[in-house]
């Protein structure tokens, strides 16, 4: 059995120096289209994670090694780092503190319509089912289990590093920019634009 390495961090500085030189990285942002609408850094492409992961064969046939992954701190871009090493792209780097030390920076980013991050809706949905769980077992015995549920896969989410509830309102069609087709991405990234 492997162990999952380290991706190798970026840091802002860093890769705004690569991006003003004659050779720019590509930057893959694998968060949501509609968190990708919301803000991103200018020319890079959104391939969001669960898209990667279902095309990284594909994928890995139109980048090379020169690929920054960026999502919105870190933590989807190591994953989409692992994935992409599985398929035979080995030690891509990601943007360390990802959108969120990206915009605090100051560092260039082009803006849409503004929408919650993916990691505030889990923490919105999470805490009002602990909520309902813990203030309705008043009224409904047994409802706290509930509260334990969540408490359970929030733990579990933790410890494996996956978030099942991120997963599942990922495919919620306020997380999905309406002209979003995997296929295109994939195509872009090809064609190089």
């Amino acid at each position: 059995m492997t162990t999952p390495t380290t991706p190798r961090g970026l840091t802002i500085d860093e890769l705004r120096t690569r991006l003003d030189s004659a050779n720019p990285p590509r930057l893959l942002d694998v968060r949501t289209p509609a968190e990708y609408e919301g803000a991103h850094i200018p020319g890079s492409y959104n391939v969001p994670l669960d898209t990667l992961r279902e095309h990284r064969e594909e994928l890995t046939k139109h980048l090379d090694t020169d690929v920054v992954l960026v999502c919105r701190s870190g933590r989807r871009a190591g994953q989409a780092e692992r994935a992409l090493a599985e398929a035979g792209l080995p030690s891509l780097a990601v943007l360390s503190g990802g959108m969120t030390a990206w915009e605090k920076s100051g560092a260039p980013t082009n803006y849409g319509q503004e929408r919650w991050d993916m990691e505030r809706q889990v923490r919105l949905v999470a805490g009002s089912l602990v909520l309902v769980g813990a203030l309705g077992s008043f009224v409904v015995p047994g409802l706290q289990a509930l509260s334990a549920f969540v408490g359970g896969g929030l733990a579990f989410a933790a410890i494996s590093n996956t978030c099942a509830m991120g997963v599942m309102l990922s495919k919620m069609p306020w997380n999905r920019a309406p002209s979003f087709d995997p296929r295109k991405a994939v195509t872009q990234l090809a064609d190089g634009r």
